[in-house]
């Protein structure tokens, strides 16, 4: 009876080990979409430096974004005017590009916690469970295994891990028994590969590159923000055109009524009641023209927004009036600090001095592999019925006899650094050039502008004058209407020259690597949060 009740008792080991396997089965995180998010997210925010900028705006997300139409009516108040920080917000929230930028950089992160995994204790474990009857024997056994493996920094790889095999003889010969068995290995570098900057390379390397996707996703916000702001502006310029057009019509319509009194008089020629109709004919052309064009515009800053074109909203053409209310304000440094300042503050400029040290590493890593190879080993089996022990302990040898493809790979790296070297400079030739572009823009825009707004004053001191003179019969009509003409083109080219001003203002600020993006989508410099109208130098 007792051989009896230790046999069933033997045998209630395999649905033991089976919930077991299933228990280990179901360890680990019980969201494994969340884990990966917060390790990613803890790697990115552990990397932010502060001079990049606000952490905001960076993380993806899975989740469905509502229609188009209902994201654009959300940021568009009742008036159905979509104002500039309402839509640096619907692009930073739905633009294609920006979300692609926000993946790279998330992947980059799981790419860097994937490396750095392997340095971690990697657990592993298994098993089976099997019935066996080949007609003469009935056999039930039971076989399970965990352990870990991990890599150090000075290249040790060590592994261990704990078995256990049961077998049940149900019918048959053999024996029932329980055996556990213990086995672990050690591999200590000695030459080839025991430099912990070599073993670290891949992690280093894998480090720097989340650091640069960082850097490069901060630089890509602020040439996004700029690159809205510059949309948006130039639509409106369109519009206030459209604007300008209205205005002259109306103009001319006040002038062909003091014309058509004065034809009436017979103190004009009739000609002349037609000249002022057909100005006002081409005039109202010129609107239409100037609105379609708003239109177009308006319709491919939808697509930057990411939202369905036919969206309804316009944009708030009181920022242009802002604009116009302001003075030109210059910039407080010379542009020789400017480009030196971008050199030293700009993100990609960091990555590009970066990527020469990232060479230099790998010129080391190739000459490590050139060397010879000796590695020790230790192993150790136990088991608990005594027959199964063992150990081994030695090295392992490999001449640099033949290091031809770890040769040209070495030869390679001295190339891709003095490459890198080239690269460096070159784009250090390519900023000091857009920054001395962006600042004799800045400068011409500026001066045009001051410019063009003196030619829109004496404009409209002569359209005074000139009506004064319609009046007494002392001018045709002729002068009149040339006069109402050059006020037009001039408020065309003034809001125009303004317009090109705040663009080159707020593109030598991104050039020179001093705009910072603001949380909410907007910009500022440094430090001082500026208004529209400061930031881009108008007081």
């Amino acid at each position: 009876m007792a051989h009896k009740a230790r046999k069933r008792q033997w045998r209630r080991w395999p649905i033991l080990c089976a919930v077991g396997l299933l228990a280990l089965a179901g360890c680990g995180p019980k969201n494994y979409k969340q884990d990966a998010d917060d390790r990613a997210y803890a790697i990115i925010d552990g990397k932010w430096e502060e001079d990049f900028g606000p952490k905001a705006n960076y993380k993806v997300s899975d989740t469905a974004p509502a229609s188009q139409a209902i994201r654009i009516e959300s940021a568009v108040a009742a008036s159905g005017v979509l104002t500039l920080p309402q839509a640096v917000a619907v692009a930073t929230a739905a633009n294609r590009q920006y979300q692609l930028e926000k993946e790279t950089l998330f992947t980059t992160a799981l790419d860097l916690r994937l490396v750095r995994h392997r340095f971690e204790n990697q657990l592993f474990g298994g098993g089976s469970a099997l019935w066996t009857n080949d007609g003469r024997d009935e056999l039930i056994e039971v076989e399970a295994n965990v352990g870990f493996n991990r890599l150090l920094a000075a290249g040790t790889q060590i592994g261990a891990n704990v078995a256990f095999a049961w077998l049940d003889t149900i019918r048959g010969s053999g024996e029932s028994g329980l055996a556990l068995l213990f086995n672990g290995t050690v591999t200590q570098p000695l030459l080839r590969g025991s430099d912990p900057r070599i073993v670290l390379e891949d992690l280093t390397q894998a480090e720097r590159d989340t650091l640069y996707a960082i850097r490069s996703f901060n630089r890509f916000r602020k040439v996004f923000v700029v690159s809205v702001t510059s949309q948006y502006y130039q639509a409106l310029d369109l519009l206030d055109l459209a604007r300008n057009a209205e205005q002259y019509v109306a103009a001319l319509s006040r002038l062909e009524d003091r014309v058509n009194t004065l034809v009436a008089a017979g103190l004009l020629p009739v000609p002349e009641l037609d000249r002022v109709r057909q100005e006002k004919l081409r005039a109202r052309d010129i609107g239409i023209r100037m609105r379609a064009a708003y239109q177009e515009a308006l319709d491919e800053f939808k697509i930057t927004l990411s939202v369905a074109p036919t969206a309804d909203c316009e944009l708030d053409v009181s920022a242009v009036d802002a604009l116009k209310g302001g003075t030109l304000v210059s910039p407080s440094f010379a542009q020789e600090d400017a480009t030196e300042a971008a050199i030293m503050r700009r993100l990609d400029m960091a990555n590009h001095a970066d990527a020469v040290l990232d060479a230099q590493r790998k010129v080391h890593v190739a000459a490590d592999r050139l060397r010879a190879e000796l590695n020790l080993l230790a192993s150790a089996k136990t088991s608990t019925d005594g027959l199964r022990s063992e150990g081994q302990a030695g090295a392992v040898v490999d001449l640099p006899l033949d290091r031809v493809p770890e040769q040209i790979d070495y030869r390679k790296a001295l190339i891709a650094l003095e490459q890198r070297r080239r690269d460096y400079d070159e784009a250090a030739d390519t900023v000091r050039l857009e920054i001395r572009k962006a600042y004799r823009t800045l400068v011409e825009t500026a001066e045009r502008y001051q410019l063009l707004s003196e030619q829109l004053k004496l404009a409209q001191e002569r359209i005074d004058k000139t009506y004064t003179l319609l009046e007494y019969g002392q001018v045709s009509s002729r002068r009149v209407l040339s006069a109402e003409g050059d006020l037009f083109d001039a408020r065309n080219a003034v809001t125009e020259a303004l317009v090109r001003y705040m663009i080159a203002t707020l593109e030598f600020y991104r050039d020179t690597g001093v705009l910072q993006v603001r949380p909410d989508g907007m910009w500022e410099l440094g430090k001082r949060v500026s208004s529209t109208a400061g930031a881009v130098g108008l007081r």
